[in-house]
């Protein structure tokens, strides 16, 4: 190699760090809500925040695993009930800033409308960030209404905002065509709207999310070869917040347990139209119906 050849390669490999630099340096400088300035540094590359949601393969795990651990864990967060099985973690910025349970006897061992799924997700000390919950009677309402189709509605309720997330699945879906999940956020009193929709061609689970205006502003980039299951996530930063990527985690972790949320839905469906079970919603459940302007 020639001296100026050398000097030319200075040059560009120089060049090449220094755009790296600013790279990092406005991503430390990029405020995330709901985030702090060292995780968006870490989280952000290329001007999209990135996460992953790992689901472990068995219970054997630091967090649960061990004498009397599950009773330190529930003295730790009132929100950790006897049945709280985590399962999930959430990877942020190359280290763990969540832990992600549902409560496994409420879905394992309970039958008919009593059968939920209750999703919570907590901090890496297992205090409490956010509840999902699968609202049976409104999932019930909407496969009443699409004759049969399994429309599930999850309730997000986080510490980060005032106001409740639904989540849920589209009755517009043809056979063989992919779903679609939709939501809202509150922005400044202004709803910002959201929709998932699974990928044409995917073997994990793959789902892009677009914006209200149809833009492109996340995806779920679902492992095939994961034993338990792995999902890679990113936002767009500008849409970037700590409560989208709530949802996003949390809806991660319920991919797992997608298809057999859809076969529960759709039998209780039959059972109410024939007659086999009559109808009732669990109280944990109809305190989320509640009218919050009622006499107390």
């Amino acid at each position: 190699m020639t001296a100026s050849a050398a000097r030319i390669e200075a040059r560009a490999d120089a060049a090449a760090g220094d755009a790296r630099a600013e790279v990092m340096e406005r991503a430390a400088r990029t405020k995330i809500s709901g985030v702090s300035k060292k995780v968006a540094a870490e989280a952000i590359k290329d001007g999209w925040y990135h996460f992953i949601v790992d689901i472990w393969v068995t219970n054997f795990n630091s967090i649960e695993f061990g004498l009397y651990k599950r009773t330190r864990n529930r003295a730790k967060s009132r929100q950790f009930s006897s049945d709280m099985d985590i399962f999930a973690e959430v990877i942020e910025g190359d280290e763990r800033r969540g832990l992600i349970g549902f409560r496994e006897d409420l879905w394992e061992k309970s039958k008919d409308m009593d059968k939920r799924l209750v999703f919570k997700l907590f901090t890496e000390s297992l205090n409490w960030r956010a509840t999902m919950d699968l609202m049976v009677g409104r999932s019930l309402q909407q496969t009443v209404a699409a004759r049969g189709l399994p429309v599930m509605t999850y309730s997000i309720n986080t510490d980060e905002d005032s106001f409740i997330v639904y989540l849920e699945r589209s009755a517009n879906k043809w056979p063989l065509m992919p779903e679609n999940f939709a939501f809202f956020i509150m922005d400044y009193g202004a709803p910002k709207f959201y929709r998932l929709k699974r990928d044409f061609i995917n073997l994990g689970g793959d789902y892009t999310l677009f914006d209200q205006h149809d833009n492109e502003v996340g995806h779920l980039d679902g492992k095939v070869f994961s034993i338990g299951g792995k999902w890679k996530g990113r936002v767009r930063v500008d849409h970037a917040d700590r409560r989208l990527l709530t949802v996003l985690q949390l809806f991660s972790a319920m991919m797992i347990f997608n298809v057999d949320c859809r076969r529960h839905i759709k039998r209780l469906w039959k059972d109410v139209k024939q007659g086999k079970i009559k109808p009732k919603i669990e109280r944990q459940e109809a305190d989320l119906y509640m009218n919050p302007r009622r006499i107390r």
